[in-house]
């Protein structure tokens, strides 16, 4: 991941391409008084400073965010590295701007070293975004463009920036919908934590580019031809290369087996509307017959996260195997850049919504926790919770719930409602009865069944539940009527005895 090197003139020029009537001397006023500020100053890799603003700018600019964001991103290192206090940002940029720089600032004030910096970082850091979102959009150019300047660093800085990048910036994004986001994070910090494997992936990726290009370009050119053909009209085409991290884990997940993943290079299309994508769908399935079970309808049912797109995959004439994702250009822009594009020309700070709520619940968890070992330890489940691939299933009334991989009936029974975890006797799966420690695939459809007569959980629950929230209700049920809930077995089992 190569460090890119922009200046005033670019950022300006991308401004004026991405933005309608955007305020240019806001931004050159706020690039000067970074410039002047930062004047003298040089970053590890030997490059003044102000080049670091200038990029985590650009990203945000390149991301469509609101002009406020992009020149809070040139001045988001002002106040700790200069002289400049907060109350001057807020009298020259106004109030908005000024709070982000804020909240950027305080998330660098970090006191401890080792373990204690990491705990007071991702407090933090959960507390800003809980706040105002568009704080983690800056922490995240911010980051990326640390990561390609990483080679400068220490060997310990940077195995303790990758891993984070890793373990909690890219989940993060990745719960946010930001899957451009979350492929350059992962893919910046996997070539500074497993270097070998890295390089590896990438020759694996340059040769499938060498041997399946001339054959991409070539279904490009059919399909092109076909939709003209079809009237639709204004629509986009390209190939898609799959990120070095997510074949690493593919490969992992199918024992090194490459000829089993079939989304190496995908071909995505953009067209106008919802019709047009099923109209481009049924045109793919007329020329090319689709591979069973691989077509998925995420426009009808969306990912918990807003994503939405059609995909499908073909064997061609050529016996090849070529995967497709069909959507508007919206759906493209919220693809790549998640919660956002929602929120991209929005005047008002973001409000917390569906793709938010696990944020809230981070903020109490760190509000909770009074010391280190608790956080840590807390912060293993929030991996799992939080960070961890995630599934989503549906109830019988279709709503989508959306839980970590691995999830059990438990955990779904939580998530509806505390009693009904707390009475649960079995599930329904697709309407086939389950046992509560079955793991839940996406797309299955569940139905918790009940007892109105079960007193309480059973403790062995909390051995195959996955969620923090679930273990916590079985915990504050059982914590006080473990020795009831016994007396109780003991009981049934003399009752057994005499019957």
């Amino acid at each position: 991941m190569g460090e890119v090197i922009y200046t005033i003139e670019d950022l300006e020029k991308l401004i004026k391409k991405n933005y309608t009537n955007p305020d240019c001397a806001l931004v050159r006023e706020a690039y000067e008084l970074a410039l002047k500020s930062h004047a003298g100053i040089l970053r590890k890799t030997g490059q003044p400073y102000i080049i670091h603003p200038l990029a985590v700018a650009y990203k945000l600019a390149s991301m469509r965010l609101h002009i406020n964001v992009v020149v809070a991103g040139i001045l988001h290192d002002i106040v700790e590295d200069t002289g400049i206090e907060i109350e001057d940002i807020q009298q020259r940029f106004g109030a908005d701007i000024a709070s982000l720089v804020d909240s950027v600032t305080k998330l660098k004030k970090i006191r401890y070293q080792g373990e204690d910096r990491f705990v007071e970082n991702m407090r933090k850091m959960f507390l800003a975004m809980a706040q105002d979102v568009r704080v983690v959009f800056m922490k995240f150019a911010d980051r990326l463009h640390n990561l390609s300047t990483l080679y400068a660093m220490p060997k310990k800085k940077q195995q303790r920036t990758a891993t984070e990048s890793l373990e909690i910036y890219a989940p993060i994004a990745g719960r946010l919908g930001m899957s451009e986001m979350k492929g350059e994070l992962e893919d910046g910090a996997f070539a500074y934590l497993n270097p070998k494997e890295y390089e590896r992936m990438r020759s694996i990726m340059d040769a499938k580019v060498r041997e399946k290009g001339a054959h991409v370009s070539r279904i490009i050119e059919t399909i092109n031809s076909t939709l003209t053909k079809a009237e639709i009209v204004d629509f986009e085409t390209h190939g898609r290369l799959k990120r070095l991290y997510s074949l690493h884990k593919k490969l992992k997940r199918y024992d090194g087996d490459l000829s089993r993943i079939y989304d190496l290079i995908a071909i995505r299309i953009i067209v106008n509307d919802v019709e047009e994508c099923y109209a481009t769908l049924g045109l793919l399935h007329q020329m090319w017959r689709p591979v069973p079970g691989r077509i998925k309808d995420y426009i009808a049912q969306p990912k918990p996260n807003g994503y939405q797109s059609l995909h499908t995959t073909v064997f061609t004439e050529d016996r090849e195997i070529v995967e497709f994702q069909i959507r508007t250009k919206e759906m493209h822009e919220i693809a790549e850049y998640g919660i956002a594009a929602h929120w991209r020309y929005k005047e008002t700070k973001m409000r917390p919504g569906r793709e938010t709520q696990w944020m809230e619940e981070l903020i109490h968890i760190q509000k909770e926790l009074a010391n280190k070992k608790d956080f840590l330890e807390q912060l293993e489940h929030m991996k799992v919770d939080v960070f961890k691939d995630r599934i989503f299933v549906f109830t019988p009334k279709g709503d989508v719930l959306d839980l970590p991989e691995g999830a059990t009936p438990i955990d779904f029974a939580y998530f509806i409602h505390t009693d009904i975890g707390n009475k649960a006797s079995a599930a329904l799966i697709n309407d086939a009865i389950a046992n509560l420690d079955s793991q839940l695939k996406s797309g299955d459809v569940v139905e918790i069944l009940t007892d109105k007569n079960r007193r309480g959980p059973n403790p062995d629950w909390m051995k195959t539940c996955k969620t923090r929230h679930a273990r916590q209700k079985i915990r504050d049920a059982t914590k006080n009527t473990v020795k009831g809930w016994i007396a109780n077995v003991m009981s049934g089992r003399e009752k057994a005895k005499r019957k």
